[in-house]
Formats: C-alpha cells, structure tokens, sequence
C-alpha cells in the first residue's frame, strides 16, 4: 500500500514525537515540513534531507500530498486552516483546536465547506486504559454511572526543553493545554455532553506561568453525571498524582495513574479488582493509534472520529469555566454555543 503522505507543519516539541511516530509506521511517509523559525528549519534540513522546507504551509503546499499534520501552538493556525482547505487537504490538528472558541468555530466551518476532514489530537482517547474504563461502565458489572471526582496534580516545569514553552506565557494554560484533555475524556467516556459548569481558576504565588494554572470545577452532564474536577499544572509536589473515580448504582470504577492502573468493585467488595491492560509507552501508543485512525480517516475505511465539531463541545466547558470563574456564578453551555456561533466575544 502506498503510504499516506503527510505535510508536517511545526517543528517544535510535539513534532519530534510526532516524526517518531510517523517514522515507525510503514503507512505514513512526511513529504514536506515547515516552520517560521529559521532555526527549526535548518535542524529540519539535517533530520529530512531532500524534503520540501518552508516558513509556512503556502511554501509546501503544492508538493504531493494527501494530508497536513499541524503540531503548531492554537494560536494562528487560521492560515494554515485555510491554505490546506484550498488545497482539498484533510487536517490533524494537534488540541486545542484554536486559542479561541469562537475562532475555533470558524475553522469548523471552514473546513465544512471546503469538504475536508478536520480531526483533533485527543490521543488520550486512544489510550488502553480509556477504552477499557469505557467498556467497563458499558458492561453493567458495577452499575450505570452517577457521578465522579477526577483530579489531576502536576508540577510542569514549562523551562524544560522537552516541553512547549508557549503556555507559560498563555492565558489559562491550564485549562487549554491540559484540562481540554480531561473534558474530552469526560464526554468521551460517559458519552454525553455538558450542560452547565461552575468553576474558579486561580494562580498560586509560586507560580512560574504568567496566568491561571489551577481550576475546580463542578460539571453537569446531558445525561445526569455530575463530576467534581481538580487539576493544576503548579503542584507543590512531585510526581504527579492522577486519580478518576466514577461512582456507579452498584459500585465504582477507579483509574489512579494517567497511563493505566485502572480497576473496579462492586459496592461491598472492599478491594479494587484490577483490570489488565496491554503494555504502553506514554506519548507514543497512544499517539501512534491516532495516527492509524487518522490514516483510515484519510483513506475512507473508517468513519471521522474526533471531529473539530465534535471538539467544539469540550471547548465550551472550557470557556464555561472561565466565564464561571470570573462571574462567580454557573454557566449554561448553551450560552457559549450560541455566543461561539454567533462570531461574538464571550462576555464575563
């Protein structure tokens, strides 16, 4: 099978996973790179010799393609949307979609129109113990989910050179980089779609980022679940501590590690069952069975999974909490919907 030729546009952390990954897949093959950064391009001409190189995806564009990867930051991706619509090119956007929901909106729209798939990077989805958790709360064994409580607390230090270092200079870096995952994960794993959120989004005094890095938020779902949700990025402890417990009508599921350690117990029985799961190597697994997907996506023998309409849902918990932060008061989801697709700047 001829393999699926990829523009890559970014060459920063998250692309030199990305080139991992691709490069450990016999079915993707990048044909072009690009990267306003004169420096990141001259490392690319050592690392992809003989590719088309350019400062940004109109430079690449015309070469032979079939698809465009963007391991861009979210903010000004709107040429870049556009330049791969023109070109009848289906789009992998690393999350979040845009750094704006009402932008992000628009990129729906546009890719629409032009007729190409538009996917998020939700790798977490793709993660073993994301599909496992989902078939557990399918399968009836503890019950039908009612509520839960996920918390996530990380020290990141964004100096390191093996992380992005664009969020510490973000607004609510926490909420777009990191707490776009877990929403995603909420809608993806109860399989229902938010309804309204309160929350308050803060900064400790330690902080190293220039804007919030904590929020608590207590979400309401279509469906009935309520989920109590603390994460940080400035955790005043290390390692990192990870716990998702979903409290059903006869009994609980519980993940206490991001990559794994997932188990179960009806209500009386007093330890967690564990469940097995197949080995993982973060960051690359996952990522590497959503570039399978994507490449299925691509080729029409699987139907668009994590849409850019689909993101929009998660993204508007996301303003959700800001706006409830700042007014000190609940926001319905329909608010922010309306308001995203009106093209209108979302009021506090």
């Amino acid at each position: 099978m001829i393999p699926l030729r990829l523009i890559l546009v970014g060459l920063g952390a998250r692309a030199r996973t990305w080139a991992q990954v691709i490069a450990a897949d016999p079915a993707v093959e990048i044909v072009a790179v690009c990267d306003p950064n004169p420096a990141a391009r001259s490392k690319a001409e050592a690392a992809h010799p003989g590719l088309p190189i350019g400062a940004a995806l109109d430079d690449v564009v015309s070469v032979a393609a079939d698809a465009v990867l963007l391991a861009t930051p979210p903010g000004g991706r709107e040429a870049q949307i556009a330049a791969a619509c023109a070109a009848g090119l289906p789009i992998l956007a690393e999350k979040p979609l845009a750094d704006d929901v009402g932008l992000a909106h628009r990129y729906v729209e546009m890719a629409e129109a032009a007729g190409v798939h538009l996917i998020v990077g939700l790798n977490f989805r793709y993660l073993a113990v994301t599909e496992a958790k989902k078939r557990l709360l399918t399968s009836g064994i503890v019950g039908t989910p009612g509520f839960a409580r996920f918390t996530y607390e990380r020290w990141r230090d964004g100096t390191q050179s093996r992380l992005n270092s664009y969020p510490l200079t973000m607004d609510q870096p926490m909420l777009w980089e990191q707490s776009i995952h877990h929403f995603d994960l909420m809608r993806f794993v109860y399989a229902t779609d938010p309804l309204h959120i309160q929350a308050h989004t803060f900064n400790p005094p330690w902080t190293m980022y220039r804007d919030d890095t904590n929020v608590s938020a207590l979400i309401a779902f279509k469906n009935g679940m309520t989920v109590n949700y603390q994460g940080t990025w400035q955790a005043g402890h290390e390692p990192m501590h990870f716990d998702w417990r979903t409290d059903c009508t006869e009994g609980i599921v519980e993940q206490r590690a991001m990559f794994g350690d997932l188990g179960y117990a009806p209500r009386m029985q007093q330890a967690l069952t564990p469940v097995d799961l197949p080995p993982h190597e973060p960051w690359i697994t996952d990522a590497a069975a959503l570039l399978k997907n994507f490449t299925a996506i691509c080729r029409g023998t699987a139907p668009p999974a994590c849409t850019g309409r689909d993101h929009l849902q998660s993204l508007y918990m996301l303003q959700a909490c800001i706006l409830a932060s700042a007014r000190r008061a609940a926001v319905e989801i329909d608010e922010v919907e309306s308001l995203a697709a009106a093209g209108k700047e979302t009021s506090c």
